[in-house]
């Protein structure tokens, strides 16, 4: 008798959780389908704890989906440059770049207010490691007001990480487009495609394919994840990429890109973001106060190139990193407990050899 009560009672749960979801008519059908069947199959014991445990995380995850949640855009260019400048020191070229880009998204909102769906080519930003391409596309999304996301790229082998794998399978689950929606909340969130040309050779033609309908408003209106078995629609999302070279990208990927060249920091701009930007966050995160380390202003130079040039600030970030985490150790140690002046006589034991 407990049994069965326990049983009607996670039916009950099943169905008042898709009720309230309020999903789309044809995926609440396919769902209270698919209880009624759970519920006949356990009742007459054909059915598994497996099977019910299937069903239950399927709907976990299909009423947790974003249908009808949107952000409010801020459709402001002149806080969009603020949002850049703020975060961002130098760049112009690239910066400008971006501002026309938004200017074009934010007239076509306006212009447009029933259709959100954005045609622009998808920007993507190429340049080496270090050159600030991931903090361009969070301060997109910030200028836009709209949630961020990122999925990695690095390594992947299998398109079924993006599309999801059918729930036929035991261990399935949703791809990884799913899994950002849902984290965001959000239908019309920022999501960064995090270097296109670094997934594994192996899976290159089968990710670049489910690129293809991911970048294509007319395609990614009714994008279909494996596990979730039901079309979303992702022509709200605002995708950026971003990648060290265009060479393993696929042409068909390429036509739907806009490539914008990241350049090279100058040593004066790098001189510039490290005072001003990298140290101070630097040294609070390790803990230090402001009159605990002192660096002599010429000592930046040697600071920015301890191992020759590099085009980004990447390298720069962990020589700073170093310094404040060696002078906090010689604050704890005692054998600097007044704080840590670095001079020209002794930077060198604390740059990288």
């Amino acid at each position: 008798m407990d049994s069965a009560l326990s049983l009607d009672s996670q039916i009950q749960k099943l169905q008042e959780k898709t009720k309230a979801a309020n999903l789309p008519p044809e995926l609440s059908e396919k769902i209270n389908g698919m209880i009624t069947l759970l519920s006949a199959s356990l009742k007459q014991g054909g059915g598994s704890f497996i099977s019910y445990e299937g069903i239950s995380s399927y709907i976990d995850w299909v009423v947790s989906l974003p249908f009808n949640k949107e952000t409010t855009d801020i459709l402001d260019i002149n806080s969009a440059k603020t949002v850049l400048d703020k975060n961002h020191y130098g760049l112009e070229s690239v910066k400008n770049i971006i501002l026309e880009y938004l200017a074009s998204i934010i007239l076509s909102m306006k212009n447009n207010s029933e259709d959100k769906v954005i045609r622009a080519p998808i920007l993507c930003l190429i340049g080496l490691v270090g050159t600030g391409k991931t903090t361009l596309a969070y301060s997109i999304a910030e200028a836009l007001g709209r949630k961020f996301e990122r999925i990695p790229f690095g390594g992947m082998g299998d398109a079924r990480a993006l599309r999801g794998q059918s729930r036929a399978f035991a261990d399935a689950e949703p791809g990884a487009i799913i899994k950002k929606i849902v984290n965001a909340q959000s239908k019309n969130s920022v999501i960064l495609l995090d270097e296109l040309d670094r997934v594994t050779e192996s899976a290159r033609s089968d990710i670049m394919g489910v690129l293809v309908e991911l970048l294509d408003p007319e395609q990614n209106r009714a994008f279909t994840d494996h596990y979730i078995d039901y079309p979303f629609d992702l022509s709200h999302v605002l995708f950026i990429a971003t990648a060290n070279n265009t060479t393993n990208i696929s042409t068909a990927v390429l036509d739907r890109l806009e490539i914008v060249q990241m350049p090279s920091y100058t040593d004066l701009e790098k001189e510039t973001i490290a005072k001003k930007y990298l140290f101070p966050k630097i040294r609070q995160g390790a803990g230090l106060a402001e009159n605990q380390i002192v660096i002599d202003e010429g000592l930046w130079p040697a600071i920015i190139r301890p191992l020759g040039f590099d085009s980004g600030i990447r390298s720069l970030e962990r020589t700073i990193q170093g310094i404040c985490r060696k002078s906090a150790r010689l604050i704890v140690e005692g054998k600097s407990p007044q704080g840590v002046h670095i001079t020209n006589e002794n930077i060198k034991q604390f740059l990288p050899v």
